[in-house]
């Protein structure tokens, strides 16, 4: 009896061992890019290779670890150059091993060094989440807009060395751009803002808002989503986008002080098919809470920071 069993044993392992390539992908594709990364891959030469299978590196998603990590503990060390090195070298070897195939990267904290080579090896590349990437510049985004054109969602929040000049290249260069996500940090209540994120980061905040909306209402008149929390656009900004972006569906404002309520009206009778609208007042909680509601701020009353 003991016989049978160590013989049944000894099939079972010898079946998972010589599993076929194509039987472990398909395994492997039902974990997570953690699990692969930090168990399945170092198992056995076999099984790190068939980690490295194009099938299994067309998406990059680290957002939900993100998300989770930030959630448990506010640490400085995103924001340093060792912790980007690493999340360029996870970035790198995923564009490598898809061999083409990479068509959905959602990340954050990497430079310009993994962006230039999805660029370069990632002609279909349809999404591409970057946010807070600080050391992400004009000059990459550029071979971004030549090399994937068939990008259609791109998040470039709280990444400062991006400006207009990307947004006016990626618009002319990608035509199925839909979704825009251009988030800013809050620089109205220092304290709503994470606590590990470089002051003198969120100090470099960018205050050209109105080049940006220029640009967005100039090269993507086919987008349906776009954010833009915390933007320092004006009521010239705005009119431009509305002007623009006449399919916009959704738009989000908040936080965009230097917009009013009348504004905000008069661009959305542009946009006939907008169907959510997030408004900028809520982000001055804070600050009516002395005076009871914030609908006390009449747009006579609003200036600047104070405008909702």
């Amino acid at each position: 009896m003991a016989e049978e069993e160590e013989e049944t044993k000894s099939v079972q392992i010898r079946n998972w061992a010589e599993l076929t390539q194509l039987c472990l992908v398909n395994i492997l594709s039902h974990l997570s890019i953690e699990d692969r990364w930090r168990g399945a891959m170092f198992v056995c030469r076999s099984w790190l290779q068939a980690c490295k299978d194009p099938n299994l590196n067309s998406v990059i998603d680290l957002e939900a670890q993100f998300i989770q990590s930030v959630a448990e503990s506010s640490s400085t060390r995103y924001w340093n150059r060792e912790f980007e090195s690493k999340i360029d070298s996870m970035v790198r070897s995923v564009v490598i091993w898809s061999d083409g195939s990479l068509n959905f990267v959602r990340v954050r904290h990497c430079s310009n060094r993994s962006i230039a080579l999805i660029a370069e090896r990632s002609l279909n590349l349809q999404v591409l989440s970057i946010q807070r990437c600080p050391h992400v510049t004009d000059e990459t985004m550029s071979k971004i807009a030549s090399g994937c054109p068939l990008l259609r969602e791109l998040d470039i929040s709280f990444c400062y060395q991006i400006s207009h000049k990307s947004l006016a290249l990626i618009g002319q260069h990608c035509p199925n751009l839909r979704i825009l996500r251009r988030n800013l940090m809050t620089q109205v209540n220092p304290s709503q803002q994470e606590p590990f994120v470089p002051r003198e980061y969120v100090d470099t905040c960018p205050q050209d808002g109105d080049s940006e909306a220029a640009a967005i209402g100039k090269f993507m008149p086919q987008l349906v989503q776009l954010e833009l929390q915390f933007s320092k656009l004006t009521n010239k900004g705005l009119a431009l986008i509305s002007e623009g972006c006449i399919n916009l569906e959704h738009l989000d404002l908040f936080g965009c002080t230097n917009v009013t309520s009348l504004d905000i009206a008069n661009a959305s009778s542009n946009m006939k098919q907008l169907k959510t609208l997030k408004k900028p007042h809520l982000c001055l909680e804070s600050q009516t809470e002395r005076y009871g509601h914030w609908q006390l701020y009449d747009d006579r009353f609003q200036t600047d920071f104070f405008r909702i």
